[in-house]
């Protein structure tokens, strides 16, 4: 493929290129040196589960992967072990390094879903970061200022509210940045919000010689809430590698504003076939309808076909299928539920079996009739359960727990 047709493609969905034009630029670059495209994507594993919003990022490194370029992955082993800024108001904890280990080889191994890793360069940044002694530390540090930093949005905000600012987390943009230079990145790709980082890299190359990197950042995928960007840390994430039929439900519960948006950076339809569910939704067609056209889309990619027919059949059967003979309950040991006593409140049955929803939400669930023993609604928060052998609870619109004991 030619360059401009190459360089189209590769534009296509992102949001930010700096500097415009950069890729068909380092294109050209490349192909008169004979050579691929050097791509960069760093990871900190902070979380040892990749999701939907990562995924965004990582099928644009698959697009520069199928034209035949280099792609290597930074796996920031150290500095995760420092704490990235979060982006909201406090500083990422650090972790240990067996924490860091223990990530470092799901994060991998959950990469083979979008991208072939026979064909990725994997590095760790600790093989500079460790070597680097304090005096060349200082050195990359004086080679920024503070007004850089902070021109990152979130660092602005926490200093003008008064909200610490631990100078750990100043540094880290100019960590990041040091490994553009490592490997002389021809391209970083990365989040939005990662968009500062990206820049510095590009700023140290220059500082050291080199051509600046170009850098692309992608949209950032709103959770499943709606409300923030999709993260482990606020519970909103659909992970790659969760179970199908929690991957299919939970694109089922997401609201409806986010449909198109889902659409564009989460299926791999065809533009044809993407352009066409937009106006099914723009039409007034039933949104829920293009939701399975989703969910099972999303769950085809990560799981396979016969995957995805198996999770829409049994969304069916839990969520639409008003039969309670339909519905496949889960068995839960009552012993393994640490309760002293048969007779239990409610609301902290729900919580033991479903302990990803706080105690508040559940009160929420139970007084909206969204809880059920056997047949029968209960929407009193403070009521108590004699729990027996065979004991069926109904929790929201997904949860079916049968209790033995």
């Amino acid at each position: 493929m030619n360059i401009e047709l190459q360089a189209k493609s590769l534009e296509k969905s992102a949001q930010i290129i700096i500097p415009e034009g950069g890729i068909r630029k380092k294109l050209k670059q490349v192909e008169k040196e004979g050579r691929p495209l050097i791509v960069k994507l760093g990871f900190d594993p902070t979380a040892p589960d990749l999701h939907l919003g990562h995924a965004v990022v990582l099928k644009k490194l698959k697009e520069f992967q199928d034209f035949g370029h280099k792609i290597i992955v930074i796996i920031g082993d150290f500095t995760a072990q420092i704490g990235d800024p979060t982006g909201k108001n406090k500083s990422r904890p650090p972790l240990s390094s067996e924490q860091v280990a223990v990530n470092s080889q799901t994060y991998l191994n959950q990469l083979s879903k979008v991208l072939d890793l026979s064909k990725v360069e994997v590095r760790f940044n600790s093989k500079w970061f460790n070597e680097m002694r304090l005096a060349e530390m200082i050195k990359l540090m004086s080679q920024h200022t503070l007004a850089q930093i902070l021109e990152r949005k979130d660092f602005q905000n926490r200093y003008n509210n008064g909200v610490p600012i631990s100078l750990h987390e100043l540094v880290y943009p100019i960590l990041q940045g040091h490994d553009s230079v490592m490997i002389d990145a021809d391209i970083e790709i990365g989040g939005a919000d990662q968009l500062l980082n990206c820049l510095v890299g590009g700023y140290m190359q220059e500082v050291k010689g080199k051509v600046a990197q170009t850098v692309i950042c992608m949209p950032l995928l709103a959770g499943t809430d709606g409300k923030d960007k999709m993260s482990k840390s606020q519970g909103n994430y659909i992970g790659l590698n969760e179970d199908v039929n929690d991957v299919f439900g939970k694109v089922m519960s997401i609201p409806d504003s986010l449909l198109k948006n889902y659409v564009e950076l989460t299926t791999d339809f065809s533009d044809e076939e993407k352009s066409a569910l937009v106006s099914r939704l723009e039409s007034g067609e039933n949104p829920m309808t293009i939701k399975k056209l989703v969910a099972s889309n999303i769950v085809k990619q990560y799981h396979g076909a016969e995957q995805a027919e198996a999770a829409e059949n049994f969304f069916y059967n839990q969520v639409q299928n008003r039969s309670l003979d339909a519905k496949q309950y889960a068995e839960v040991a009552f012993d393994s539920l640490g309760f002293d006593s048969p007779k239990v409140g409610l609301v902290d049955l729900c919580h033991a079996l479903t302990p990803d929803n706080s105690k508040s939400a559940i009160r929420k669930l139970i007084e909206a009739g969204a809880v059920s023993i056997g047949e029968e609604k209960v929407v009193d928060i403070v009521a108590q359960v004699d729990v027996i052998d065979g004991l069926k609870l109904k929790i929201g619109k997904r949860g079916f727990f049968e209790i033995r004991k």
